[in-house]
């Protein structure tokens, strides 16, 4: 701070005020500031103010998540706020709705209000959004999507493995034509399910012709729309895999204004309330967000009690539920029951 005083020509109290949103600060001032904090490359220890604080910390953790209004957000949230309150902690969740430039603004603004820890759900696969962020000193843990080349805490599910074998599922089946519905592909969860779809699809030797992916699905209308759009195909699939929760609901929708759910073969990733409760019950995998979202706590709570430990990735694993939707015959006929 010293050095941006010198070179700003102003005082290092006036550094303080500039970094920290300060009010009565001249413009003209405050860019000058600027200036030098980016000559310098100079980056603010923005958890500073926390320090006249016991301990500097604020007792307060960030958990940024894709959306707060999705059910596996609020179960992901309950994990984090089981673990938070055993330590006395807050929790302030945000929505980052998909996108990398409101994640990275809602990390500096995590930041800036000197939140003791960050649990994300990240937006992107690679990680390179958060890259000028993720040195600032504060411990992040990221959840259910492990961005690739970041070396970080992350516990995540087996998207890709559970993919697989769902996918496997249908083609043992004899479904060779498989519909695949995912979110943007910018999503690392969104990858690594198509990946295991086409892994089944490779390991049993089927036609990769019929495996048919759409995606970039924002929403259960978006999926809504596109299955009602693959069965008026000349060339429908005879079966789908919706793979994420609010996807699944959509193709429900859709297969049930076709009249369709008793004859195309559905397997959803993420289960639903009342989803055994359909005609037919909704087949799955499903996840454990609450499992998650205590395990990355647990993990950022040993972060600040002072452990040093190595990045490391967890993996909670997924249960494959069979309940009947997933177990429709290309001809549109059940599974006969096994012995």
């Amino acid at each position: 701070m010293k050095q941006v005083a010198r070179l700003a020509g102003v005082g290092v109290k006036t550094v303080s005020r500039v970094v920290n949103g300060e009010p009565n600060v001249a413009d003209a001032t405050a860019e000058r500031v600027w200036e030098a904090v980016r000559e310098l490359d100079y980056h603010v220890d923005l958890r500073a103010g926390s320090l006249r604080r016991p301990g500097g910390a604020t007792r307060t953790i960030a958990l940024l998540v894709g959306s707060v209004d999705n059910p596996f957000a609020g179960e992901l949230h309950r994990g984090v706020e089981d673990v938070a309150r055993e330590h006395d902690v807050a929790v302030l969740a945000s929505s980052l709705d998909e996108e990398p430039e409101r994640e990275v603004a809602a990390v500096e603004d995590s930041i800036r209000r000197h939140v003791d820890g960050i649990i994300v759900n990240t937006t992107t696969a690679d990680g390179a959004a958060l890259e000028r962020v993720l040195h600032l000193g504060v411990p992040i843990v990221f959840v259910d999507r492990a961005p690739h080349g970041i070396e970080a805490d992350c516990v995540t599910s087996d998207s890709r493995a559970a993919a697989e074998r769902a996918t496997a599922h249908l083609l043992e089946r004899g479904h060779r034509r498989i519909a695949l519905l995912t979110e943007r592909l910018n999503v690392a969860t969104a990858v690594e399910r198509r990946e295991g779809f086409a892994a089944a699809f490779t390991s049993r030797g089927a036609d990769a012709d019929g495996a048919i992916v759409v995606s970039g699905l924002v929403s259960a209308e978006a999926a809504e729309r596109a299955v009602a759009e693959l069965m008026g195909g000349p060339l429908p699939p005879t079966a789908i895999f919706s793979g994420q929760n609010l996807l699944t609901e959509g193709a429900l929708h859709a297969l049930h204004k076709l009249e369709l759910r008793d004859r195309v073969a559905h397997i959803g990733f993420d289960d639903l309330p009342l989803a055994d409760m359909l005609q037919p019950a909704l087949t799955v995998v499903r996840q454990d967000p609450r499992r998650m979202g205590r395990v990355a706590a647990q993990r950022l709570f040993r972060r600040l009690e002072g452990e040093a430990l190595p990045p490391e990735h967890i993996v909670i694993p997924t249960q494959f539920i069979a309940r009947g939707s997933g177990e429709i015959e290309p001809d549109g006929r059940p599974d006969p029951p096994t012995a």
